[in-house]
């Protein structure tokens, strides 16, 4: 073969001669590194690139926290290696040991290919081929998974969605060794596991991948991004478009009860239009937004560093960039995400996909110095190019606060369907929910609201009923209880209207139907006020809330005015609960214990309630007050004397302990058409155990009265203990920022401009 090829060598020109020494040379190396003439294929280029790994090597050791991040990677990563490979043949649900060892591999896969770019050192390479080739060896002859649960089966693991969770990291893995491997090697992997892996996603399971839908998302991106790296145009195709001329039946669901394809929409670009709203809200709500944000831009980054002229961040007016900063928003002062929809409590902005969120948006974005202050408090960056200028920026001290204010968010494409309001004023936040269905995650939940003072819940969401990753609670999968209590309409701090569900809890009516904003204002730093309608919850009747946070000097706290008018042709039961959390003080009305605890009704979520108490509201004013952890809070609501007061707890029915033991007071109306729930919820004082003192226990309020409501305003007086009196009116119509209003109550007259008056 030598004298072949120096024979030749007689025959070149000089540039010849030099390249095919390369070639040579190359091909005898250790590190097997390929020389590719088109900079289009050079590798790696989706997340990292070859100029950022030079940029990187350049300022090793010099960087804290990319420097931080790095040595925790390689600990984690050498220790991999030492324990050896196993890609066991996959047998179980979430949470079970052969998916929590594919689960590990992908991240184990990624972390390694990182290393050996930046730190060259061969063993890396070594290690992710090896294991690389373990799946090839056994993808070729795997059968789909033996556990039948998902509308998607996998392979490696029991549904599509986690099968695409691995391809979309170990893509980034392969891209990071690809010249290290020999052609043969590429040819074997791409042969026998990416393309087949890409296809069995894909083309065998359309209806997973040709929707609409978070679990979408992460199918496109690992299409995509397996495709970038194989220079596959029609993979890529593929994920950007939707499978070509397949349509799928638009009344199919999927486990979650969402429709697979109703409007026909599918690919990459049609889940950042149809999903996220103007203002970068998802549809889904956080706790999903959170979760499709990793494949929305580790594949948005591979575009743009791929195919540039996709301009894949600048589309639909920079949604995706735009988006993280909405999440930022719907998280509270601890980082922790509003449970909104289905959301499991506690994930926060810590996550790793918002690690990968903050830096992208610095890095592609208008390197908003606010974002650096969330990556300090991460305390760890991606390690690759975006990942080192947020720790650039880091170490030169550009970090800013960030600052989170009240804010509203529209729901829907064109931002027409709804939207979530955050209310902030000092340490309380409240967030008001009038979006839309929000897909299959989606709860029966218009017009409800939480409140929380310094990340603590004060009025709490329950949020989703599942052990995520937990194998003994149902495979780590959603409960039954989900659909039983979570998704249910007096699991929420909202109305229900004869023990039933908002649009009788039916998925098609729901996605069909949105509340509509009716005023936001936030420009009164010492009132903050939403407002919103619907009229189609419930056949006949009509709801409007409007909610407010008022900061004022006769009061310690800001505290909540909550105003609930509901109108019907025909008279209802109207059930108004407060989910409360911590120990009851006090109560200004009677109530008495029953005997034997039993459920409040038999279906729509009331199976899951006992009743502990029973009560009557008995004057014009119920007062109830709780401690919880070591903070006073009050809640005072108008009653004309009429009101049932049920106290209830969850946990009736659920002979498998799946639900929370968590309390809440309840307020009934019976036998009436119109009417109209007012609170005040007050946050007060402090209890210190130590000291075992207790500071400013007791309700600031001596009076809430309705003095006014009709059509077009409802007024409503605030007396203090102090004897101070302020009026709240909010105009129910005209609520335009320059309506001018003038209105007379009680012989005075007020006057006033915009959505709201408050003096």
């Amino acid at each position: 073969m030598g004298s072949y090829f120096f024979y030749k060598f007689k025959k070149m020109n000089k540039f010849k001669t030099l390249l095919l020494v390369l070639i040579i040379f190359s091909s005898c190396s250790e590190k097997k590194e390929v020389l590719v003439s088109d900079d289009k294929n050079q590798h790696p280029s989706l997340i990292l690139t070859k100029q950022g790994v030079k940029n990187i090597r350049a300022q090793l050791g010099t960087i804290p926290v990319f420097d931080n991040t790095l040595k925790a990677v390689q600990e984690e990563i050498d220790a991999e290696i030492a324990l050896g490979i196993e890609t066991p043949i996959p047998k179980d649900y979430s949470g079970g040991y052969t998916h929590v060892r594919h689960k590990r591999n992908m991240i184990v896969l990624q972390k390694a290919g990182v290393l050996y770019q930046i730190l060259n050192d061969e063993k890396y390479a070594k290690y992710a081929k090896d294991m690389l080739m373990q799946y090839e060896e056994m993808y070729k002859t795997l059968p789909l998974h033996p556990k039948t649960r998902s509308y998607a089966r996998g392979k490696l693991f029991w549904q599509c969605l986690n099968d695409s969770n691995w391809l979309v990291y170990v893509s980034q893995a392969y891209d990071c060794i690809y010249n290290y491997l020999s052609e043969e090697e590429r040819n074997k992997l791409e042969t026998n596991l990416f393309k087949p892996f890409a296809d069995h996603i894909s083309i065998d399971n359309p209806q997973f991948y040709q929707r609409v839908h978070n679990h979408s998302t992460w199918g496109n991106a690992a299409v995509g991004m397996i495709g970038l790296v194989m220079n596959d145009q029609e993979l890529i195709d593929r994920a950007l478009y939707g499978i070509k001329d397949l349509k799928l039946d638009a009344k199919e669901k999927d486990d979650d009860g969402g429709f697979l394809n109703k409007d026909g929409k599918a690919g990459f670009l049609a889940n950042i239009e149809e999903p996220f709203s103007p203002d970068g809200y998802y549809n889904e709500g956080p706790y999903y937004q959170r979760y499709a944000m990793y494949p929305f831009l580790v594949f948005a980054e591979g575009l743009h560093n791929v195919k540039p002229e996709l301009k894949i961040f600048e589309y639909k007016k920079g949604v995706l960039l735009k988006s993280i900063n909405a999440l930022l928003n719907l998280s509270d002062a601890d980082g922790d995400f509003f449970p909104l929809n289905d959301g499991q409590k506690g994930m926060s902005y810590y996550n790793d996909a918002l690690v990968t969120a903050v830096d992208i948006s610095y890095y592609f974005g208008k390197q908003d110095a606010g974002l650096l202050t969330i990556a300090k408090k991460q305390n760890k960056v991606l390690l690759d190019d975006s990942g080192l200028a947020v720790a650039v920026g880091i170490k030169n001290g550009k970090a800013e606060p960030f600052y989170k204010k009240s804010i509203n968010l529209s729901d829907g494409p064109e931002g027409k369907q709804g939207g979530v309001a955050i209310l902030r004023n000092q340490d309380m936040e409240l967030i008001f929910k009038y979006a839309s269905q929000g897909s299959s995650h989606g709860h029966y939940d218009k017009l409800s609201y939480s409140v929380y003072e310094k990340g603590d819940e004060v009025l709490q969401d329950y949020g989703l009923a599942r052990f995520v990753n937990i194998e003994q609670k149902g495979g780590g999968n959603y409960l039954k209880e989900n659909k039983t209590w979570a998704k249910q309409t007096i699991a929420h701090n909202t109305v229900t209207q004869n023990e039933t569900s908002h649009y009788n809890g039916k998925y098609e009516i729901g996605s069909q139907n949105h509340p509509d904003l009716h005023y936001f204002s936030s420009a009164n730093k010492n009132v903050q006020v939403s407002s919103a309608k619907v009229s189609n919850t419930y056949p006949g009747t009509d709801m409007q809330r409007t909610v407010a946070i008022i900061k004022d000097e006769d009061f310690e706290k800001p505290y909540v005015l909550d105003i609930m008018k509901v109108v019907s042709n025909k008279a209802n039961q109207y059930d108004f609960p407060y989910y409360f959390l911590g120990q009851v003080l006090n109560t200004n009305f009677e109530y008495t214990h029953p005997k034997t605890l039993k459920p409040l009704g038999s279906k729509n979520g009331y199976q899951h309630l006992y009743i502990e108490g029973t009560g009557k509201s008995n004057k014009d004013n119920t007062k109830f007050s709780w401690l919880n952890k070591g903070k006073f809070y009050s809640l005072t609501t108008i009653s004309d004397g009429k009101d049932e007061i049920f106290f209830t707890r969850i946990g009736a029915n659920d002979p498998e302990f799946n639900l929370r033991r968590e309390a809440a007071i309840m307020l009934r109306r019976k036998n009436i058409k119109n009417t109209i729930f007012v609170s005040a919820i007050e946050a007060h004082g402090s209890y210190s155990p130590v000291s075992e003192s207790a500071v400013n226990s007791k309700s600031s309020i001596k009076e809430l009265k309705m003095v006014l409501d009709t059509a077009d305003y409802t007024a409503i007086s605030i007396t203090t203990i102090k004897g101070t009196t302020k009026l709240f009116i909010t105009a129910n119509t005209n609520a335009s920022k320059e309506a001018k209003h003038t209105l007379k109550i009680n012989n005075k007259k007020y006057t006033w401009v915009g959505s709201y008056d408050y003096k």
